[in-house]
């Protein structure tokens, strides 16, 4: 299977320098995954939060890249598919903060 909806990647600005939302609230992180639609910066599914998988569900917002540290893939929500995404990868403009509980 492949994905459809490549043609949504656009270049995008990263929303935050860690999960948007778990800064705001004070919570943690895994990994961060950014949308490829409107750069939000959101923490993965192994995260307690699980804030990219809540902003494709309240967008419909299809494609998220690996982002922590920028990692060469995508992921497609709506096709569930994995992909390659190196040449058109986000750098990462600051360091990220790491949140992770402990």
């Amino acid at each position: 299977m492949s994905c459809t909806h490549l043609s949504t990647i656009v270049v995008v600005t990263p929303s935050a320098d860690g999960c948007e939302e778990c800064l705001k609230t004070g919570g943690w992180w895994v990994h961060l995954r950014l949308c490829r639609a409107c750069g939000h910066v959101g923490c993965c599914d192994q995260s307690p939060s699980r804030h990219a998988s809540a902003h494709f569900a309240a967008t419909q917002h299809p494609i998220i890249e690996g982002y922590d540290p920028p990692e060469g893939w995508g992921w497609c929500y709506v096709d569930e598919v994995m992909f390659d995404l190196t040449e058109y990868r986000t750098p990462h403009p600051r360091p990220i903060k790491r949140w992770v509980e402990g």
